[in-house]
């Protein structure tokens, strides 16, 4: 029976900490092979923050040839032909029965999963199967303890994929935490970039215009046009966003900067 560990995730970028949990995984001898299980869509993810699925997947595929073991570490797709949304427990059952009688599978989760384990479908059923967890920073591991390996040995995750989006968004080189070929793919594609996000976050605003939740959106497309230098419609963006919540400290915060901005710059137009 070759022995499988499957690692769920959105991989939303996929980084050098992924792939070096599965090395650690294969090197300590708790498997035979890695798959990562790439999600379509997490419950815990906003959809408009993920890339396309198939963007993430062949940027996995990329990552995981650069691996330390090409051949056993791997990505599937099987969540993106099960139905939707996707839950683990319905993924083990089809690989259950589809592939059981080969296969054993075990699984690879971040402390922070663990955590949350009980907000899981029948989560319960999938503490009946090996559970591996690796350590994250800040993350409790406490709950479910004794059902579950904790690898206090694996390598700490020092970043997230979050932080990488944060980063590309701003225009940073994040070669070094991804790797330059998954680099290349993401500055091929656009993934992240500031015009994309600033998509986004449009359409999410345009949905609801009058919502109270827009007071966060508009600031963040506000530091978009800020970090563009693009003066007025950064000033529009927070006053619309002190409009909807009078008490957001960070949007009178980027009003005040703007408005010094225009003074200096331009005195005989902003301030005849």
């Amino acid at each position: 029976m070759k022995r499988v560990m499957l690692y769920f995730g959105s991989f939303n970028p996929i980084h050098k900490g992924h792939t070096a949990l599965a090395e650690y995984v294969l090197d300590s001898d708790l498997c035979d092979e890695v798959v990562l299980v790439v999600s379509p869509q997490s419950p815990y993810k906003e959809a408009a923050d993920l890339a396309p699925e198939m963007d993430r997947f062949e940027m996995a595929e990329i990552a995981c040839a650069a691996s330390k073991y090409p051949g056993k570490i791997k990505p599937s797709v099987i969540e993106f032909l099960l139905p939707k949304p996707s839950y683990t427990i319905d993924t083990l059952r089809y690989l259950e029965k589809n592939f059981g009688g080969e296969m054993c599978f075990s699984i690879l989760m971040g402390g922070d999963q663990i955590a949350r384990l009980d907000g899981w479908k029948e989560y319960e059923r999938i503490l009946e199967y090996p559970v591996y967890v690796y350590p994250r920073r800040d993350a409790q591991t406490e709950r479910f303890a004794g059902r579950f390996t904790l690898l206090e040995g694996a390598p700490l995750q020092e970043f997230a994929a979050t932080d990488i989006r944060a980063r590309i968004e701003r225009g940073e080189d994040v070669e070094a935490l991804l790797g330059k070929d998954v680099a290349d793919y993401i500055r091929r594609k656009g993934l992240w970039s500031p015009a994309m996000r600033m998509a986004a976050l449009t359409a999410r605003i345009d949905a609801d215009p009058g919502a109270a939740a827009n007071a966060d959106l508009l600031v963040e497309r506000g530091k978009l046009h800020y970090r563009r230098n693009e003066w007025g419609a950064a000033l529009n963006d927070f006053n619309r966003a002190l409009a909807l919540d009078k008490e957001h400290t960070e949007a009178r915060q980027y009003v005040e900067m703007v408005q010094e901005i225009l003074q200096f710059r331009y005195t005989d137009l902003y301030n005849p």
